[in-house]
């Protein structure tokens, strides 16, 4: 199975945006972008032309202002970074994996309960 592009972080937080507001013009990108840190409307246009590019948007262009969406379903892209991540740094231990994640921070009961929930297991 192929996973969509890797996205770079600024392309994840474009991404992160498209996929909580839908289909948005640049201009609702670029203000969304401008609550975390200074973004033009030509820099967020330029990242989404980058984007587009790389297959992780797509571009409605049926209206004046093109509207953009992602091209990939949220779980779909988190499905291929991780697995890029277990190939990548834990040589597809996924064992190895959900070891370095459990220790790399405090894991809330609630969590636990869900992880045991979706392994199968009771307390």
């Amino acid at each position: 199975m192929t996973h969509p592009p890797r996205p770079t972080e600024a392309e994840l937080k474009i991404l992160r945006i498209l996929w909580d507001l839908g289909p948005v013009p640049v201009k609702d990108v670029q203000a969304a972008l401008a609550c975390h840190q200074e973004y033009t409307y030509t820099g967020a246009l330029r990242m989404l032309q980058v984007m587009l590019e790389k297959g992780l948007v797509a571009r409605d262009e049926s209206a004046r202002s093109h509207v953009y969406r992602a091209a990939h379903p949220r779980e779909s892209m988190e499905q291929g970074l991780v697995a890029d991540l277990r190939d990548r740094l834990f040589g597809g231990s996924a064992l190895a994996l959900v070891q370095a994640a459990l220790q790399a921070g405090s894991v809330s009961p609630e969590e636990k309960d869900r992880i045991r929930r979706l392994l199968g297991t009771s307390k």
